[in-house]
């Protein structure tokens, strides 16, 4: 063989290597695509979600196949003064019913109720229906828009869904009360307010004399439920201490915002529960005067 043929024998075979090593290459490299492209940079075209990784393949661990996304009413308008049944359903991202729900404080679902204005609180416990539904009994004491909260634990993860309905009438808003350091709460009983940092302790009293023995509620010894005016942010926030302990209840209080909320304090004495409304003005925890509904 010439010296010529022997060249361009040895040139072809270094290029058939050289090719065949780029192909072994990109075929043991993770961060590369078929096409050479660099995947780390690219992406992997997986979206992450909060409660876990969904794939072509199904949900990955840790996400339930039907996440509740949303809140239907049913009907969605109401006359005030009358006793109505609010019926509703928490609808996943496909719009089936959702039916695993955990107890959680002692019900599987809860149900908060209150007004635009932040009035008309009323925390009630609805009734599952055949249909995987929920329905509860309600009478709306004036008219406006109001919110409804769905509070629930599904596959160990806490939702708190909400949908708006419209109690027919002339809506006429009230102003949110000034901050003041006690609350009254019905028949005799008020409820003052003292902070301590991001600690809420509210100690009960009946025609001026101290409440020591409160009956547990909801698995604890009081239950508080913090709204935003405007927006009406929901924060839901339990009891510190055990269900019968001392005279105080006490709760660790994070606001995310300095602006105002309204606070609503439910406890349960002598076999009723009682709620007081209280206003954080500009993160100042503060209480205010004047009973609202105590619906349970």
């Amino acid at each position: 063989m010439s010296v010529v043929a022997r060249i361009g024998f040895f040139v072809t075979a270094l290029a058939i290597m050289l090719a065949a090593g780029y192909g072994l290459g990109a075929a043991l490299d993770p961060d590369r695509g078929d096409d050479g492209t660099d995947m780390a940079s690219a992406g992997t075209g997986h979206e992450e979600h909060d409660m876990g990784t969904t794939t072509a393949d199904g949900p990955a661990a840790g996400e339930v196949a039907t996440r509740p996304e949303r809140v239907e009413v049913e009907g969605g308008r109401f006359e005030p003064g009358a006793a109505q049944t609010l019926r509703f359903r928490v609808l996943d991202r496909d719009g089936r019913t959702v039916g695993d729900y955990d107890v959680e404080h002692e019900r599987e679902m809860h149900v908060i109720v209150v007004r635009r204005d932040l009035t008309g609180y009323r925390h009630i416990h609805p009734r599952r229906t055949a249909d995987g539904g929920w329905e509860v009994d309600v009478r709306f004491g004036e008219p406006g828009p109001h919110r409804v909260f769905a509070d629930f634990s599904s596959a160990g993860a806490s939702h708190t869904l909400a949908a708006d309905v419209e109690v027919e009438g002339d809506y006429r808003p009230r102003r949110l009360p000034r901050p003041a350091p006690t609350a009254r709460a019905g028949a005799g009983y008020e409820v003052e307010i003292a902070s301590d940092g991001d600690e809420r302790r509210f100690e009960v009293t009946r025609d001026g004399r101290p409440v020591d023995d409160l009956e547990p509620y909801l698995g604890a010894r009081g239950h508080l439920v913090a709204l935003r005016e405007g927006d009406l942010a929901f924060m839901h926030v339990h009891a510190q201490d055990a269900a019968t302990e001392g005279r105080a209840i006490r709760f660790a209080v994070e606001f995310p915002s300095r602006d105002s909320y309204r606070m609503f304090l439910q406890f349960k004495h002598d076999g009723e529960v009682r709620t007081a409304a209280f206003t954080e003005d500009g993160g100042r925890a503060r209480a205010t005067h004047g009973e609202v509904d105590h619906g349970h």
